[in-house]
């Protein structure tokens, strides 16, 4: 089963109430009403934890920020309004973990690892950005935690040092093809990348961080091997936010949760076969012999006798030597199946 994360990141606007109530969205079974059918749900929600004294440069975090998304003056300003405490994470940890959800925390210096006397996430996922962070990703990995890598910003080499990096400690990794473009344009997707990754990295899970418009992206991704797929996620895309637009408010989540379900469910086995729920609907559509005149009994079948009609519990052309030269043992009407008590 696909393990379907979805991201909170900051669209929580610095309130706990709201990471919760996203986790409520989260948290609700996903129901099929055309098969009437339950599909599950999300595996994991994931939050971000960022050090403001490692962030930006003193001159960026002072910068004016008049973005209509602004929470402050200042870029500084606006970042610490959307920052959480650690108490805050595990409150929102706990609550997840309540609802059955796997957590997830995206951790962006090294000094954020301080959750870590509060509660252990499930996973811990490394932003594009900080692929090249060597010195995290040593710190991340010394905990033995899962770790997730986007490769959004990252090119072969830093995500093969960024491996290197990680294996000295364990090999429990996740890599997520990922582009880093806000929102992605289709054209930069390369969904084929994917593929590539499975077969260049055969011993690490494989998946795809989102950030196209919707939900077909994601569930294609699953077709061509993603075991892992990574969405924004919120309340309402109206939101104030520079990441509400691009997300899956609550109607996006049921509706990518169930199309990637029912796809897991439809990939079925290798192989050539008649469903047993075919089998009434071939026997009413398809065709077998019939005749194409009316034949007396006592008449030997040829090929000018027959035709093909439906429904298709007689025999099929393949089979029309066990017809053709047999004797009619009853009168059939034009325009019937042959069966076998039909001749001898």
């Amino acid at each position: 089963m696909t393990y379907l994360i979805g991201e909170i990141g900051q669209n929580h606007n610095g309130s706990v109430d709201v990471a919760k109530a996203i986790i409520d969205v989260v948290a609700r079974p996903v129901y099929d009403k055309l098969f009437e059918t339950q599909l599950g749900r999300m595996n994991a929600v994931k939050l971000t934890k960022r050090d403001l004294q490692h962030e930006l440069s003193a001159s960026q975090m002072a910068r004016p920020y008049n973005s209509p998304h602004s929470f402050g003056k200042t870029y500084g300003e606006h970042r610490a309004y959307l920052e959480l405490d650690d108490a805050q994470h595990f409150e929102i940890y706990q609550y997840a973990k309540k609802k059955g959800l796997d957590f997830v925390e995206t951790l962006c210096a090294i000094n954020c690892l301080s959750i870590l006397d509060l509660f252990v996430p499930d996973r811990l996922k490394v932003a594009s950005r900080d692929v090249t962070n060597l010195p995290l990703l040593d710190e991340l990995a010394k905990t033995r935690i899962p770790i997730i890598i986007s490769t959004g910003m990252a090119g072969e080499r830093e995500l093969n040092n960024a491996l290197n990096t990680i294996t000295k400690h364990h090999e429990d990794i996740s890599i997520l093809h990922c582009v880093s473009q806000y929102p992605t344009h289709y054209e930069n997707v390369n969904l084929n990348t994917i593929p590539y990754l499975k077969e260049k990295y055969p011993n690490y899970t494989i998946g795809y961080s989102d950030h196209t418009v919707g939900i077909a992206t994601p569930v294609a991704a699953v077709a061509m091997g993603a075991e892992i797929i990574e969405k924004h996620i919120t309340l309402d895309r109206q939101m104030k936010g520079t990441d509400q637009a691009g997300s899956l408010e609550i109607d996006g989540i049921f509706r990518m949760t169930r199309d990637i379900r029912n796809l897991e469910i439809s990939f079925g086995t290798k192989e050539i076969k008649i469903e047993e729920v075919v089998k009434e609907v071939r026997e009413k559509l398809e065709r077998s012999i019939a005749t194409q005149r009316a034949l007396p009994k006592g008449h030997i079948i040829t090929e000018d006798d027959i035709h093909l009609l439906s429904p298709g519990d007689g025999f099929q052309w393949a089979e029309k030597e066990y017809v053709i030269g047999k004797r009619v043992t009853n009168d059939i009407p034009k325009d019937e199946i042959i069966y076998k008590q039909n001749f001898q």
